[in-house]
């Protein structure tokens, strides 16, 4: 209802007339919120100003003559508003996330108390360099240990992401290709089919002309397809590795010599690099530039518990083009490199600058807060039982559903769905009836190279009771589903705060615009 009395437009709400409706729409706890223009409250604020003292105005016939059409309210009707959908939402502090490739991990509070240390949390980009030597000191320290656990010389730690990360490293390729004259030539990008999605639009973007490769019935980069598709119009492979199929691509060692030898360099997608890290130097195997998601990898918050980080590492061959800024380290402390005059005294070619600034402090903490206080045999332990949480789900399950490739796993588990045919059932459904048991759904449709994909990773912060709780979840679904029960998925979820949403008309008529409802007098 809103503040007139009359019902309020906010959706089909789960058990909408039935014996379980409440007259307010709420369901004990789960509480109903309207948006905040139903419950604009006229005259209401969260401060208390004072009058203005008198002024001339100066925008003369620009001046606003009404109410500025936003929504007054208190303070605690700000508080409930934001509280009640954060209540809403799923995340890692709620519950396990088997999203596959997006290594939904715990993010650790002792990270979170560290980045809110004075000097780090406080501190500003355009402060002079000597106020801030604590802070630069970290970004040296961090982009340290990058390039200890990937075996690579050089790194960039402003980029902001993962896609934001893959651009500054095929920016970085394409200028080692001008020094070389031969960026006019090498115009063709190489991406196998189980490479992570961004990697064909980040090469698209810069003007590259994608090819790629197909998987073989392995899962894995088909070895004789890539090589006859080499040459010398070849800038580069967009690799990930383990790739999106959870699997290594085992003659990564083979592709990267082969794409040496045809003068082309070796982009990998860092993105599951949680699987290896603390086993695998990416450079030992011949990678010439690789993206880390300090989320992924380094406990760091996802998305709106952001800003994101997305460091880049680089080959001897691709070091000295890294974008600017970078730290060193001299007889007068540290400093960042701003300008293309001092990295020419320090012998190195920027391609140029990533961002404004110097990328996100908060986020360098924290993963470097998780670096030390892991050590070296607690982030090769966190490989280990990533690897381990994996392969045990797909070993529990693979008799209730079909796991699209033979043997192991590295970090994430890959079905397929074919244990849903002849049910009625789709792989939508399937993760929509997830989420009446309280689970966010895994990755769906998702790698392109197995049909009806179901990509599951549990990271190694869920403990065996969690993961036997959501093998036994998924059981019961797959057992339900070819038992017929086919209203239990082709109606979910019936338990959340809203019942299926049609996805298509939403991303092709959205809704961007508020509009008051007409006054029930008209409407009568």
């Amino acid at each position: 209802m809103n503040r007139q009395g009359r019902p309020t437009a906010i959706g089909n709400t789960a058990h909408s007339g039935s014996r379980n409706s409440t007259f307010t729409g709420n369901r004990a706890l789960e509480l109903e919120e309207p948006l905040l223009f139903e419950i604009d409250n006229p005259g209401a604020c969260g401060v208390d100003l004072d009058e203005p003292e008198g002024f001339t105005s100066h925008l003369g016939a620009l001046e606003r003559k009404g109410r500025i059409g936003l929504p007054s309210l208190s303070e605690p009707e700000v508080v409930r508003h934001y509280v009640r959908l954060s209540s809403k939402n799923y995340s890692i502090d709620a519950g396990l996330y088997p999203l596959g490739s997006c290594t939904m991990k715990h993010n650790p509070r002792l990270n979170e108390k560290m980045a809110r240390l004075p000097g780090f949390s406080d501190v500003h980009p355009l402060q002079p360099q000597q106020t801030v030597q604590g802070a630069i000191e970290l970004m040296s320290e961090l982009a340290h240990w990058l390039r200890e656990l990937t075996g690579m010389p050089g790194v960039a730690l402003s980029p902001k992401a993962g896609a934001h990360g893959e651009l500054c490293g095929m920016m970085a390729i394409r200028a080692a290709l001008i020094a070389r004259g031969e960026d006019a030539q090498r115009t063709r990008v190489l991406v196998p089919e189980s490479a992570h999605g961004t990697n064909p639009a980040t090469a698209a973007l810069l003007g590259y002309k994608v090819d790629a490769i197909p998987a073989t019935d392995e899962g894995r980069v088909d070895l004789e397809a890539f090589k006859s598709k080499l040459g010398p119009d070849v800038a580069a492979i967009m690799l990930t590795n383990p790739n999106t199929c959870g699997l290594f691509e085992r003659d990564i060692v083979s592709i990267a010599k082969a794409v040496h030898e045809a003068g082309a360099y070796f982009y990998c997608d860092g993105a599951n690099f949680n699987a290896i890290v603390g086993r695998v130097r990416p450079g030992d195997l011949g990678i010439d530039a690789m993206h880390i998601n300090l989320h992924k990898t380094f406990s760091t918050p996802h998305g709106g518990g952001g800003p994101g980080a997305g460091p880049v590492v680089f080959s001897e061959a691709l070091a000295p083009f890294a974008p600017l800024p970078y730290v060193v380290s001299d007889k007068k402390g540290f400093r960042l490199v701003e300008t293309n005059e001092e990295a020419k005294a320090d012998g190195t070619t920027p391609f140029g600058r990533m961002t404004a600034f110097h990328g996100q402090m908060g986020m360098f903490v924290r993963a470097l807060a998780y670096m030390m206080s892991h050590g070296a045999d607690g982030l090769r332990q966190v490989a280990e039982d990533a690897v381990l949480n994996a392969n045990y789900v797909l070993a529990s399950l693979k008799d209730d559903m079909s796991a699209s490739f033979e043997g192991p796993c590295m970090h994430e588990a890959l079905f397929d769905d074919r244990f849903l045919k002849g049910t009625g059932v789709e792989t939508l459904d399937f993760a929509k009836a997830m989420i009446d048991e309280g689970y966010h759904p895994m990755t769906m449709y998702f790698p392109l190279v197995v049909h009806g994909a179901l990509l599951i990773e549990p990271t190694e912060t869920e403990s065996k009771q969690s993961i036997d709780l959501f093998i036994a979840t998924l059981k019961d679904l797959a057992r339900a589903a070819k038992s017929n029960d086919k209203e239990r998925f082709t109606g979910a979820p019936f338990m959340a705060p809203r019942r299926r949403l049609d996805e298509t008309a939403a991303a092709r008529k959205p809704v961007l615009r508020w509009t008051p409802s007409a006054p029930a007098e008209a409407a009568e």
